[in-house]
């Protein structure tokens, strides 16, 4: 698979299957994905892998806390901005109705909607979870390091035959997250990441995610 293949064939998956996945393979491509440029080179990103029973034992806990405060501790930061303008709106209301329409949930249906949401905190069925922290006194420019190095490792996984989804979501359980990873106080949870393999027969691993078209988002000067 080349650079091209791999980013036009990724996707956000949110069904995988039952099916292990090699460690050292994981820790080759994530040592490579370091490889992602940095500003300063200060190589902000604080990883965590889980996998096999500290998995199944942090799915555990996380089904516990689920049914204990279902909305979690209160997200460290917004995922998006409180008045979220055009096109920005309607370009996530558009994927929202895209994901939902092949699992039968309709638009009004919020508690079927919560229910499908809760399986963000269950990794969608991955056999691997990725936690990527960075330091509170870090602003956004370490933030978008961190971004860089997120998508040229789901690129590798990609180019490995695997899938991922990108999980912001997690940080409105990041007082649990960080328990059970024993993490330290200055590191915030920026996001997680479900890793394995695709399930083509899911529903919602086969809708379209629309883009933008070109002349809406880039401007040539020539």
């Amino acid at each position: 698979m080349d650079v091209r293949e791999a980013v036009e064939s990724r996707r956000s998956v949110r069904a995988f299957l039952d099916k292990p996945v090699d460690l050292d393979l994981l820790r080759e491509l994530i040592g490579v994905a370091t490889r992602a440029p940095s500003g300063g080179n200060l190589q902000p990103w604080h990883l965590h892998l889980l996998a096999g029973e500290r998995m199944a034992a942090f799915k555990a806990r996380m089904e516990a806390r689920l049914a204990e405060a279902p909305f979690g501790d209160g997200a460290e930061y917004p995922v998006y901005p409180e008045k979220l303008g055009e096109p920005y709106r309607s370009r996530r209301f558009q994927v929202g109705e895209a994901m939902y329409a092949p699992l039968g949930i309709e638009r009004g249906d919020r508690d079927r909607r919560l229910a499908w949401f809760g399986n963000n905190y269950r990794f969608f069925g991955a056999p691997v979870g990725l936690f990527c922290y960075v330091e509170r006194t870090h602003g956004p420019p370490q933030w978008s390091d961190c971004g860089m190095m997120l998508q040229t490792l789901m690129l590798l996984l990609r180019d490995a035959g695997l899938d991922s989804c990108a999980q912001e979501a997690w940080t409105t359980h990041h007082l649990t997250v960080s328990d059970f990873l024993g993490t330290p106080d200055h590191l915030m949870l920026f996001t997680g990441m479900a890793i394995g393999w695709r399930d083509p027969e899911a529903p919602v691993n086969t809708f379209e995610v629309p883009r933008a078209p070109l002349d809406e988002v880039l401007t040539v000067h020539a």
